[in-house]
Formats: structure tokens, C-alpha cells, sequence
């Protein structure tokens, strides 16, 4: 199948979204190319290490290698998946700024950053 054919079997939305220029596409087996969604090609379940239920392992420096997962690149379903995390996620975010606020301190007129 050619590239424009991919292209054209299924269109880039606001939910789906498929790069076949890319280097590495598809960079997960498993998945079928006419379906591939690029859309979340930077994980955001990522931060939520092993809660995350996708399937991943750890390299031997402890890096976390999601190469084997598919969940958020089958078709345009991701979106529902991060939507069921989306508390997690949240909580994580609200958490790493609490901690940048508290390693910086005080700004310069008294309130924290």
C-alpha cells in the first residue's frame, strides 16, 4: 500500500492522526498501518508508570519502554483511554508544580511560584 493510499484510508481528525513520513512508522507491531494513530506518540499515560496498564517493560538503566504497547494507537479510541486517567494525571501535574513551588520559593513581591 502507498503512502497517499495510507493517508487516505483513514482521515487526520482532532482524534486520529497518522504521520507515514515518519522515521519510524509504524513504531509499534501489532497495530494494522490503515488504523495506526500518531496522536499520542509521546505518551501522556507515561508518567503514570506501571499504572499506566499498558504493556511495557524497563531497560536495564530503568528507562520505561513502551515500544510493545499499542492501547493509544489503535484507530481513534486514545482519547477515551487518556479521559479514564485523566484524574491521575491531573493529580501528577498538580503535584510536580506543588514541588517546583515549594524548590523555588517565594518570588520577588512575596508570592510563591
Amino acid at each position: 500500500m502507498g503512502m497517499s493510499e495510507l493517508q487516505q484510508d483513514h482521515p487526520n481528525t482532532s482524534t486520529f492522526f497518522r504521520n507515514v513520513s515518519c522515521d519510524y512508522f509504524p513504531c509499534h507491531a501489532g497495530v494494522d498501518e490503515r488504523e495506526f494513530n500518531c496522536l499520542f506518540c509521546y505518551c501522556p499515560l507515561y508518567a503514570l508508570g506501571p499504572s499506566c496498564d499498558g504493556d511495557y517493560s524497563y531497560t536495564e538503566s530503568g528507562i520505561k519502554d513502551c515500544s510493545r504497547c499499542t492501547r493509544l494507537h489503535k484507530g481513534d479510541g486514545g482519547m477515551a483511554i487518556v479521559r479514564a486517567y485523566f484524574p491521575q494525571l491531573a493529580e501528577l501535574a498538580r503535584l510536580d508544580a506543588q514541588q517546583h513551588a515549594t524548590d523555588e520559593g517565594p518570588t520577588h513581591d512575596g508570592a510563591s511560584s
